[in-house]
């Protein structure tokens, strides 16, 4: 009888097609590892899908920290860490979903910033574009196994920044605490991208109390800005308004 191996399914997603195909022919060559390549997010989207309604569903996410569009859900700012959600909206709703799936992400450079953006996104590894084959199959093994692998080096720097982002988190969540209900929910609405008029068309009220209630909002969380007052609420976790519907009377 011969001995039963355990298969593991890896889909990598890099725009850069020759290296993507190229990593996944070097990685195909293992007797225990099914691997496809996919060019874009919509791709992966795509071939994600296939895999599950197939009943045959990938195990391991290998995606490029620098795929472009990768920012977050909610802000199209290339400000932003591009490993944050692990690929664009479609893509991050569809790993969301998927939690058996393990994401590891591809880096062209260590940078200590991404890769806390990326662990705290769901992500279980981040390896350098350029280690060696073994090194990673170490690590899509060992994520398997429910392990999470940093490069030695990047250690105290992602310890630095997610005490960092911690801390500025909670201080963002007591703010926001201040804020009354109404307050609350017109954050909520500028945090989904809604101008003043379709504020007050969504809550039932008049564009000048919505101005009022903007700048207590400001105020309240000490910025200038609706930018600011955005980027702030994102830390404190605030959820956006579904814009696709109005709110209740």
């Amino acid at each position: 009888m011969g001995v039963h191996v355990q298969r593991i399914r890896v889909l990598v997603v890099d725009d850069h097609r020759i290296f993507a195909e190229s990593l996944a022919a070097a990685l195909a060559a293992e007797q225990d590892v099914e691997v496809a390549a996919a060019g874009s997010t919509q791709a992966a989207v795509r071939c994600l899908n296939q895999a599950s309604a197939a009943g045959r569903p990938f195990g391991i996410l290998l995606i490029d920290a620098e795929l472009s569009g990768t920012t977050g859900p909610g802000a199209q700012s290339r400000a932003e860490p591009a490993a944050d959600s692990a690929g664009r909206p479609e893509l991050a709703a569809l790993v969301a979903a998927t939690p058996e799936l393990r994401t590891v992400i591809l880096a062209e450079r260590d940078d200590a910033g991404k890769a806390a953006a990326a662990l705290q996104a769901g992500a279980c590894g981040w390896v350098a574009k350029d280690c060696s084959l073994s090194r990673l199959l170490q690590v899509l093994r060992g994520v398997l196994r429910g392990e999470t692998h940093l490069p030695p080096a990047l250690l105290t720097g992602v310890l630095r920044e997610l005490t960092t982002t911690r801390r500025h988190r909670t201080e963002s969540e007591q703010l926001v605490a201040m804020l009354t209900p109404r307050e609350h929910e017109v954050l909520r609405c500028m945090v989904g991208g809604l101008g003043r008029k379709a504020v007050a068309e969504r809550l039932f009220l008049s564009p000048h109390t919505v101005r009022t209630h903007m700048q207590n909002v400001l105020g309240k969380l000490g910025v200038h800005s609706t930018l600011a007052a955005v980027a702030l609420a994102r830390r404190a976790g605030v959820s956006p308004v579904d814009t696709a519907e109005r709110a209740a009377v």
